[in-house]
């Protein structure tokens, strides 16, 4: 008989799951915070020295510098932006959405230090001797823009413009920003554009507390120059080590193009599931449409900041959530096969299926962790949305999954209904012939992964040669997140050519025979330099490209120093991640598995190298981000084989032989050969999505996930296992029969029972 009552509640909560979404939805989104590479802005790493070069900076120093860059920045009017301290000595800043990024960026620079000094540079006064905030911009009587300072001591003033009257004819009283030694007032008043301020005559005696600068400012250059004084002199020299900025126009055609691949992905995912799965598909997509919400929501809760490879993944943990449900769907289908009850086979298969679930979650979740740890801003908001999001597919795509399939089944709805789950009434056993999951029949049963395990290493082993000889000739190509330099974006409304570029380039002589052009249309051009351009080329470069194609360029550079560190992090971040791995599919599993599980997983972050450098595809910083996230994912293919492998050992109960070992390899194999398919191909979906339609700016982190994926699936069927053979193998010949099951301690009968 059919509860109506589970049905009424099951389409219940169908109903406000969707009625939550796409009520509250808009709100969540507008509530989430766009990283600079989305709404476009400016992120920029600076080396902190002291600004007399001598002595140590500490971390009062640095926390009175961030006080000061904060000040400044609530002058520019930029809302959240994000200013942290690095290490001993580095300040990193993080600037969204700001319209003018030339003038944010001096403002940001500029140490501030104003000094008052004669025609001889005789320091007379400076920037203590002004009251704090007592700048302002105004007008002289001519209506021209000026600022206008307030000093702390009439008394004073007037006594520097006595002693600088006294030196007539060299009566200036010469106003400095930021005055470096060396430089000097008899050689600057020959320049068009001399580096002081202004240089008025002082003809008598001023006892005054106000003080007029005048020059050719314009009214937002007099603006922004007494918010830089009201802001306070920096007390330390800073420097640029690293930097990029993206036009405003560049970051939402990024986004429009990544959220359009993110749909087709999943589209691609909900028809897949919903064919192969039938009903349970469906609740699949509805836990799916569910777990997007819920990780957006948390993002706009804890305020963090979305990025455009935290979006690809966003997208991509959509494709690593199903896996559960394609693990679940399978067990259950296999539960069907035996002859039980749908309510049966629903909660063994869900039981059996959370241990596989688990531990590939877990291991996605340490590489996760070491990227967030190592990463630096982009990464880091990529790995905190794969943190989030696999956090969230607990609760969507195991917890809740099961209470949506729960409901209907335990609404007797689905007895007797096998289709339903996609399973043929023909291979339906009878409960009472005792046939066991292990016992069934698969497609591959006639395939011996085992025998030609030799011709497989062998094989691998050749790739990895190979791939060593084409990594020496060809080597990698280094993008200036490795190899420090310049990397600029040029984009247009119309094709461009190379010789219309150079002309652009030579114009502003800043010359460069790297020039590759992206897209179909050839609308985007990128122009590499081997140096770090200094802030007034960046500045020079943006100001001509945006004048000529109405676009704002988007500009990175990365000195040497940087570009070794970022090199350095990735290669510690690869190795702890290995490690990491290794120590808990040895404890959830045992060595010998840990062992041939991280041997599989490098050889496919090996392949995507070799890829790469075939191909001479960019490396750039999101590209160890990939290839980590292959290595935390693809890890649950080797985890769900190997779980059935254990399984059948235990049945087993040991290994007599070798071929006891081969037995439970290839029985393994065979029946998990179907879910590691279905499992890779859901990703599979998102990542493809990512390459055909997604942003040009994340194409290279696409590319390695796609090469990377690809490669585990082969790498997990005939390498992971064959080693793992090879190694069980060797442990039986060597020491006998192996237990595959704990022996429980005997109580000793003399003990008395409580």
């Amino acid at each position: 008989m059919i509860k109506k009552s589970r049905l009424v509640t099951f389409f219940l909560v169908v109903a406000i799951i969707f009625g939550v979404v796409f009520s509250t939805g808009k709100m969540v989104l507008q509530n989430i915070n766009l990283g600079l590479d989305l709404q476009g802005g400016f992120e920029v790493l600076y080396q902190v020295e002291p600004a007399s070069g001598k002595g140590e900076v500490t971390k009062q120093t640095l926390t009175d510098t961030v006080s000061a860059l904060d000040r400044r920045i609530n002058s520019i009017g930029v809302a959240e932006p994000s200013i942290t301290i690095e290490g001993n000595n580095r300040i990193r800043v993080q600037l969204a959405g700001v319209t003018d990024q030339n003038e944010a960026r001096k403002m940001l620079s500029t140490t501030a230090e104003l000094s008052f000094r004669d025609a001889k540079d005789k320091l007379m006064m400076d920037g203590s001797d002004l009251v704090p905030g007592g700048a302002k911009q105004a007008f002289d009587q001519n209506n021209q823009p000026i600022v206008t300072l307030k000093l702390k001591s009439a008394d004073k003033f007037a006594d520097v413009t006595k002693t600088i009257l006294a030196e007539k004819p060299n009566n200036q009283l010469v106003i400095w920003l930021d005055w470096k030694e060396g430089q000097k007032y008899e050689v600057e008043k020959t320049k068009k554009d001399p580096a002081y301020l202004s240089a008025p005559n002082v003809n008598q005696v001023l006892d005054t507390n106000k003080v007029e600068i005048s020059g050719n400012f314009t009214v937002e250059e007099a603006k922004d120059l007494a918010n830089l004084l009201n802001s306070g002199a920096l007390p330390v020299k800073m420097t640029e080590v690293y930097s990029t900025s993206v036009g405003a126009q560049f970051g939402q055609d990024a986004l429009d193009e990544t959220i359009l691949a993110g749909i087709i992905g999943v589209a691609a995912i909900f028809i897949f599931m919903m064919l192969v799965y039938r009903i349970p598909g469906i609740i699949a997509c509805v836990t799916l449409v569910a777990y997007t919400y819920i990780v957006l929501l948390v993002l706009a809760l804890l305020n963090a900041t979305l990025t455009l490879p935290g979006i690809a993944g966003l997208i991509l943990g959509i494709g690593m959530a199903v896996d559960a449900n394609v693990i679940t769907y399978e067990r259950i289908k296999e539960e069907l096969k035996v002859g039980r009850s749908t309510k049966a086979a629903f909660e063994v298969g869900g039981k059996e299926a959370f241990r596989a679930i688990f531990d590939g979650n877990i291991s996605t979740l340490l590489v996760a962790c070491v990227l967030f740890y190592f990463g630096t801003s982009s990464i880091k908001g990529f790995a905190t949305v794969l943190i989030i999001s696999i956090l969230v597919s607990f609760l969507t795509a195991v917890w809740g999954s099961r209470v949506l399939l729960g409901l209907l089944v335990k609404s007797n709805a689905l007895n007797n209904k096998p289709r339903a789950f996609s399973v043929k009434p023909s291979v339906i056993h009878n409960l009472h012939d005792g046939i066991s999951t292990y016992d069934l029949k698969t497609p591959f049963d006639r395939f011996d992964f085992v025998k030609n395990h030799r011709l497989f290493l062998w094989i691998f082993t050749g790739i990895v040669v190979i791939g060593i000889v084409v990594l020496s000739v060809f080597k990698l190509n280094l993008g200036i997140d490795f190899a420090s330099g310049t990397r600029a974006e040029i984009t247009s409304n119309s094709p461009l050519t190379e010789e219309q570029v150079k002309k652009d380039l030579d114009d502003i002589h800043m010359p460069s025979d790297n020039i590759v052009f992206q897209g179909k249309d050839n609308k985007t051009a990128v122009v590499s330099y081997k140096g770090a351009l200094s802030q007034d080329e960046i500045a020079k470069f943006k100001t001509h490209f945006e004048k000529e194609y109405k676009h704002e360029p988007s500009i990175s550079t990365v000195t040497p120093t940087v570009g070794k560190e970022l090199a350095k992090n990735g290669l510690y971040a690869l190795a702890i991640a290995s490690v990491l791995i290794v120590i808990y599919i040895a404890i959830r599993f045992e060595f010998y598995m840990g062992v041939a599980a991280i041997l599989s997983l490098l050889f496919d972050a090996f392949t995507i190298f070799i890829f790469f450098s075939i191909f001479q595809i960019e490396v750039d910083l999101t590209f160890i981000a990939a290839v980590l996230t292959v290595i935390g994912y693809s890890i649950n293919d080797t985890i769900v084989t190997a779980d059935r492998i254990r399984d059948i050992g235990r049945k087993m109960g040991r290994y007599k032989t070798k071929e006891d070992v081969a037995f439970a390899v290839n029985h393994g194999l065979r029946q998990t050969f179907t879910r590691s398919i279905n499992t890779i191909l859901t990703v599979i979906f998102t990542v493809v999505a990512l390459v055909a339609f997604g942003s040009e700016s994340i194409l290279s982190f696409s590319i390695a996930l796609l090469v990377g994926l690809i490669s585990s699936v082969f790498s997990s069927i005939f390498m992971a296992m064959q080693l793992w053979y090879v190694f069980k193998s060797h442990q039986v010949n060597k020491k006998g029969p192996i237990a595959t099951v704990k022996k429980k301690k005997r109580r000793n009968p003399s003990q008395p029972m409580v």
